[in-house]
């Protein structure tokens, strides 16, 4: 049997959001408003989300590549679990990403909301195994920059 490839990586980012802590995370206890700006793309359609916020709780996204792109038609899974929760503070999961039904990665993603002035600081800290066929670090990292461009798009409209 071939021996299977791991590549470790962790990555910090700070993100500013001129709104008020408890509303930026109120956009990630709200399944609605997280599915807005977490789970809904041009690239792909969402087949199914769901999300349990309390610690313990569930979050699962799958999702279907849209015609166009290098993955057409394939699969996409997000399969979280929600391990701290500290109203208004800290966010910390555990998650695994699946293409095409295989797994690619695991992932411990911290998400800490510090008051700034009129706004909020995020601190995000993802730690991450990526297994083969996996996105890799600086995709994952583009990625979720684009998320937060996406919060902050959804903060601004006010959804």
């Amino acid at each position: 049997m071939a021996q299977q490839l791991i590549q470790h990586h962790t990555f910090t980012l700070e993100h500013r959001f001129p709104k008020a802590p408890a509303k930026v995370f109120a956009a990630f206890a709200d399944p609605q408003r997280k599915r807005r700006w977490f789970a809904e793309s041009t690239n792909h359609d969402v087949e199914h989300f769901e999300m349990q916020f309390e610690a313990g709780g569930r979050e699962f996204a799958a999702y279907r590549f849209k015609q166009g792109g290098p993955f057409a038609g394939v699969s996409l899974e997000h399969q979280g679990t929600f391990l701290d929760i500290v109203p208004g503070q800290r966010i910390v999961t555990a998650s695994t990403m699946l293409l095409g039904g295989g797994r690619i990665s695991a992932s411990l993603e911290t998400f800490e909301f510090h008051a700034d002035g009129d706004g909020t600081r995020l601190l995000f800290t993802h730690q991450a195994a990526f297994f083969e066929g996996s996105d890799g670090p600086q995709m994952r990292q583009q990625g979720w920059e684009q998320l937060f461009s996406q919060l902050q798009a959804a903060l601004d409209a006010g959804t």
